[in-house]
């Protein structure tokens, strides 16, 4: 068994807590978490020891993996720590807000050769990785566009935006990643961004100088032109749809609903059942299925497919879309 610690118990931890407690790979040997009483619920929940130290953790030789699924400020912290003790590493994204924190702890863990898989985890979702695999076959020849959609349910709460980093660090990061993902050796080279705010959760957004609606366009060094569509909120439920169009076709990753039935009767026809509202329910096969991955890297060495420099490969978009819309003018990468 590959024994866990995992940090972090909160809302995203506890989610992966359940996954690492129903993997056959894993033990989750110890949860900690800065709240002791939200990582005391794991004794009775997931059968893992609270621990009030982290460092306990660290220092115990039979831990192999240090799971970080804490606030974005801790990350590299807790990475450099894990792999001074030669511990293997998951980390949620995104890896920090800073670039320059980030660079400094690549220099710094570097002499370690730390194993680190990041948590992009739309990677790993299953349709989303079939665009992936049909990219690489040329089935829709070559590759020219990229439509992402992707809109949450409703804003997160004021506490958790004074904190995520806007939305470009926070929600689109996701969807820079998995654009690089497509295009693989093909670099972006231009993001230009701009913004919105136009519906009553505006006031919300304008507390913590951030935006509820956003769209980027990046243009790659092959030519790809790629397109990010988001929102903060959408009424109809969690909104995710991945576009690639190529010369001889396009592919679609579409919603998960709660049932792919339809009806047909005199109220209307072809009618679906609503889609997924939240984003742990709509990526929860793709939670799971990064687990393989992270056990192949403890045991194996197997390269994840999201590791330390796509985290900070995703969050240097982030940053150039950010300064794109300050400046309003297109950025060169």
């Amino acid at each position: 068994m590959i024994n866990v610690a995992l940090f972090g118990f909160g809302r995203i931890g506890q989610m992966h807590g359940e996954n690492i407690f129903k993997h056959p790979k894993f033990k989750l040997k110890y949860v900690y978490d800065r709240d002791p009483r939200l990582s005391k619920k794991s004794e009775s929940n997931l059968k893992a020891k609270s621990i009030k130290d982290y460092n306990i953790a660290l220092k115990d030789k039979n831990i192999d993996v240090i799971f970080i699924a804490s606030s974005t400020p801790t990350h590299i912290n807790f990475i450099r720590e894990a792999a001074a003790h030669k511990k293997t590493i998951f980390c949620e994204k995104p890896l920090d807000l800073d670039l320059n924190k980030i660079v400094s702890c690549k220099k710094y863990i570097k002499k370690f050769s730390p194993r680190i898989q990041i948590g992009f985890n739309r990677r790993y979702d299953p349709g989303h990785y079939y665009l992936k695999k049909s990219i690489d076959q040329k089935k829709i020849g070559q590759l020219q566009k990229i439509i992402i959609t992707c809109r949450d349910p409703a804003p997160p709460p004021l506490a958790y935006l004074k904190t995520a980093g806007g939305i470009f660090k926070d929600m689109i990061i996701h969807d820079f990643d998995l654009i690089r993902f497509y295009l693989k050796n093909d670099p972006i080279k231009e993001v230009f961004a701009t913004t919105s705010d136009l519906s009553e959760y505006a006031t919300l957004f304008k507390k913590v100088n951030d935006y509820e609606l956003a769209t980027v366009v990046l243009k790659s060094k092959k030519g790809v032109l790629c397109t990010i569509n988001n929102a903060r909120h959408s009424s109809y439920g969690h909104d995710q749809r991945v576009e690639v169009f190529g010369t001889k076709g396009m592919l679609i990753s579409n919603n998960k609903r709660e049932s792919e039935v339809e009806l047909s009767n005199s109220q209307g026809t072809n009618t679906k059942k609503k889609l997924l509202n939240f984003f742990i329910e709509r990526y929860q096969e793709a939670y799971y299925l990064q687990l393989h991955d992270l056990a192949d890297l403890a045991t194996k060495k197997k390269q994840p497919r999201a590791n330390f420099d796509d985290g900070h490969q995703a969050l240097v978009l982030a940053v150039a879309a950010a300064k794109s819309l300050k400046l309003k003018k297109i950025i060169k990468i």
